[in-house]
């Protein structure tokens, strides 16, 4: 890559910016950059507004913690949607993830994270005591625990599973058609939906 003096300052100074985004390294970012340089300005001015929106209208909504415009969210207030289910995810990214299934017609809960004590995070910094608090006062019949088959996911999972287990009809968990080590974000509609139709009591 060209040394950073020999490129233009505003250049230069969006590569170091998209280079902070995930997955995203300076080669990555540099090619993104020179394909919105040969772009007309309205689509520079279409993306800039839509990261911009993302910042300004969108928040979590109070009752299930996943992002949205209107509070409560679409999810939540869908007279559809069954509400004697509740499944548990890390990230609202994870949402998305389900709801391209359409396997899944329950409500979600967004902890915001998974437990991981070697980056410091553990129940209290998660969503835990309102999941808790919304256990006790919706009173499901099932709370699905979608996190990822990892180490932390696991985790979570065996300890949300001790919290819970009293206090609901069922605990269960997805089943194993997701890869071990994996993400939600990353699989596909098909293994999903098995693992929402295969999952399990723990």
């Amino acid at each position: 890559m060209p040394n950073s003096g020999s490129i233009a300052g505003p250049v230069q100074a969006l590569i170091n910016e998209l280079s902070k985004l995930p997955t995203i390294g300076p080669k990555t970012a540099a090619r993104l950059v020179f394909y919105l340089l040969n772009r007309p300005r309205n689509e520079a001015q279409s993306l800039a507004e839509a990261i911009l929106a993302v910042k300004d209208r969108v928040r979590l909504c109070s009752n299930c913690f996943s992002i949205t415009e209107e509070d409560p969210c679409p999810i939540c207030t869908d007279e559809r949607r069954d509400a004697t289910i509740i499944c548990v995810v890390a990230e609202a990214k994870d949402i998305f993830a389900l709801e391209r299934t359409g396997a899944y017609k329950g409500r979600y809960h967004v902890l915001g994270g998974l437990i991981s004590p070697m980056d410091g995070i553990g129940p209290a910094q998660l969503r835990v005591k309102e999941l808790v608090d919304r256990v006790g006062k919706e009173n499901p019949h099932e709370i699905i625990l979608a996190t990822n088959p990892n180490a932390e996911g696991e985790a979570t999972a065996v300890y949300l599973s001790r919290l819970l287990t009293p206090l609901a009809s069922a605990v269960t968990r997805l089943a194993y058609g997701l890869p071990i080590g994996g993400d939600l974000d990353y699989a596909d509609e098909v293994t999903l939906a098995k693992a929402i139709e295969g999952r399990r009591t723990l």
